[in-house]
């Protein structure tokens, strides 16, 4: 007997938007633990296109090795359509977002470019009441980000990113610059940390000033007219959501005492000029958090954070989102559907 299908975007080689290729696939079934959703949304994330690219980004000890055809992505809300005969939190017909299998899926099993996908139980949150399917897959990748470094890390698992374990500051009274505030995480850390009581100073291009008045952010720094590291000081906070080697830019903006958290660290060198400076830099690696999710959809759903969208394509152009994505100065979050 022929197993069912489903529609899926699949790669069959690394390389641009161009491998993305829409086409049949076997639709999955849920394995002990697991549910089967039928996917409404998904959302677009950095590491949807590292994985596309065969993570030429990353140091070769760190490629994962990936198995071809596989399916994209990590970001998905919909309805739950069965659940494995161990699972009692969720039953068929319950509304779920979710980011699946992350980091443990970065060769490609997370799958979530698909008309259907499994899912751990642990990593699937209640989608909020309150914002529709859209809003909701944009949402878990960037805010678990947002959430895990900013305001509880959620896990014991080992740090790969540095030796010790990542810890969250104390945000309320204090001043915190956003690097990239207009981005997937940015716009969402930005929004946390006013909730947690902060004075926010949001960084990002012209065309974003007018939105991050709007998310709260006390001061906004154009980049293409001023470097923020040249006029910013004394801040207790630098949430730095583009990273990389560049982030270390933004140690003199910071009192001592202070904190730096690139969320893309590899390459930076900051180390010697952090400690000379009596500042801390640390980061961490996002994890699936189902329970953080649950936890989350409350601010969601009454408005205390939102999620803002770029833009939406069907799931037959994958190929088109990421094109979009590639020519950069997106506005929040890229979204495909799949219903």
């Amino acid at each position: 007997m022929m197993s069912e299908t489903m529609k899926a975007v699949r790669l069959h080689a690394f390389g641009g938007p161009e491998v993305l290729v829409y086409e049949d696939a076997p639709k999955p079934e849920p394995k002990p633990g697991e549910i089967l959703i039928r996917v409404h949304a998904i959302g677009i994330n950095p590491p949807d296109w590292y994985l596309r690219d065969g993570y030429r980004m990353l140091p070769p000890e760190w490629q994962p090795q990936v198995s071809f055809p596989v399916i994209v992505g990590t970001d998905v809300s919909g309805v739950v359509e069965a659940v494995a005969d161990d699972v009692r939190t969720l039953a068929p017909g319950d509304e779920v977002y979710a980011m699946i299998r992350f980091p443990a899926g970065l060769a490609g099993d997370s799958r979530a470019y698909a008309e259907y996908v499994t899912a751990p139980a642990t990593d699937v949150g209640r989608k909020p009441a309150g914002i529709d399917h859209v809003q909701a897959a944009a949402a878990p990748m960037s805010l678990l980000t947002a959430w895990q470094f900013l305001i509880d890390l959620g896990h014991d698992e080992p740090n790969p990113l540095q030796p010790h374990r990542h810890r969250p500051v104390t945000l309320d009274g204090r001043t915190v610059l956003v690097n990239g505030a207009a981005g997937g995480v940015g716009h969402l850390a930005l929004q946390l940390a006013k909730w947690r009581g902060a004075r926010v100073i949001a960084v990002a291009s012209t065309r974003h000033e007018a939105l991050l008045q709007d998310l709260g952010a006390d001061e906004v720094i154009d980049y293409t007219k001023v470097k923020a590291e040249e006029v910013v000081r004394g801040v207790d906070l630098v949430v730095d959501a583009v990273g990389g080697p560049s982030s270390a830019r933004f140690l003199k903006t910071l009192t001592r005492g202070g904190a730096l958290f690139p969320i893309f660290p590899l390459g930076l060198d900051a180390a010697a000029e952090a400690a000379e400076r009596g500042v801390t830099v640390s980061a961490t690696q996002v994890r699936s958090n189902g329970a953080q999710l649950t936890e989350i959809a409350g601010l969601l759903d009454n408005g205390t954070l939102r999620v803002v969208i770029d833009s939406v394509f069907p799931l037959a152009d994958a190929r088109l989102a990421h094109e979009r994505a590639a020519k950069g100065h997106v506005q929040g979050k890229i979204v495909l559907t799949a219903v």
